[in-house]
């Protein structure tokens, strides 16, 4: 039987779900519960496999570790739509396909995106810490209604973010590497012809973008300082898209009036990050997409990939 390997299921997710009986009605599946102690044990783990499957984006797939398994390997399947964990010039070069699961989370990611939008626009955390303290300061909050949305992205989750502020009142405006005109009159945005003009005109900016060559490092110092006075940043998209150290300074100066994170440069956030000092930033550790509904679609979307490739030879999402 064709060997499919999970080397990443920790913490676990897929053990026991209809995801993991559909890919071994396919194949032999074998399920690491532990993250690989090194890149060598990753090696090891995957070594013969000819199917492997990225549950968790700490286990990294760079040239060395490809080239170590191309003999056997003619697929990596990954759960969740980023790829920057894995080498995709290599796998093209050795010939390995390598496929995600786009917008299987995109309906719990756009929620999150609101909630933590809102967060920081009514200061939820911290009023709640001073109710909880017995004090009752009451203070001016801010209302979306009525304010530029400018969405970094249009992918499924920036487009349903887009639909939802759309809903509360908000005008929305996006900046992408390939807008589409089609889907912009669907939902009701106008795409700008620069990011700079995002920038300058957006009260609110919502970074939806994948981490690539070309977006790492995208948001630095210079936008940050061409984003209007008082505006609010989301990101929950990717963390080394931002310059997250430009990203402290606009935020302590007050240049901007908040930000709302979900992603970050280094994961987890280390205890020294000044990030984590400043008031005015609405935090949660990369879990935005993690809904039951989200994570079944999500390895569902997985296992297909998986089973379509061993009997057809074909992905129905394909990366590279």
């Amino acid at each position: 039987m064709v060997r499919i390997v999970i080397p990443d299921d920790a913490p676990s997710v897929i053990s026991g779900t209809p995801a993991l009986e559909r890919m071994r009605s396919a194949g032999e599946v074998t399920v690491y519960t532990t993250p690989p102690a090194s890149q060598e044990d990753l090696i090891e783990r995957v070594r013969g496999a000819h199917t492997v499957v990225s549950i968790r984006a700490y286990c990294k797939f760079p040239e060395p570790v490809l080239s170590a398994v191309a003999d056997a390997l003619r697929h990596l399947a990954v759960w969740g739509t980023g790829t920057d964990h894995v080498d995709l010039e290599a796998a093209r070069r050795l010939g390995i396909i390598v496929s995600n699961t786009p917008g299987a989370n995109a309906d719990s990611m756009a929620e999150h995106t609101i909630a933590l939008l809102l967060a920081v626009a009514r200061r939820i955390p911290e009023v709640d810490a001073s109710v909880r303290r017995g004090q009752w300061v009451r203070g001016m909050l801010y209302q979306c209604k009525g304010k530029t949305l400018g969405i970094i992205g249009t992918g499924a989750i920036g487009s349903r973010v887009a639909r939802i502020a759309a809903s509360m009142g908000m005008k929305v405006i996006a900046w992408t590497y390939h807008p589409d005109q089609e889907r912009a009159a669907r939902l009701g945005l106008e795409y700008v012809d620069t990011l700079d003009d995002l920038l300058a005109r957006a009260d609110v900016v919502s970074v939806h973008l994948l981490s690539t060559k070309e977006t790492r490092g995208l948001l630095g110092r210079m936008e940050f300082s061409r984003m209007k006075d008082g505006a609010i940043f989301i990101n929950t998209a990717r963390g080394d898209i931002v310059d997250e150290a430009a990203l402290t300074d606009a935020l302590r100066s007050g240049k901007l009036l908040g930000a709302g994170l979900d992603v970050f440069t280094h994961e987890p956030v280390e205890k020294d990050n000044p990030i984590l000092s400043l008031p005015n930033v609405v935090l949660s550790p990369h879990t935005g997409g993690t809904t039951p509904e989200a994570l079944a679609n999500g390895l569902m979307m997985c296992a297909d990939n998986v089973v379509a490739f061993i009997e057809s030879g074909q992905v129905p999402n394909r990366v590279v």
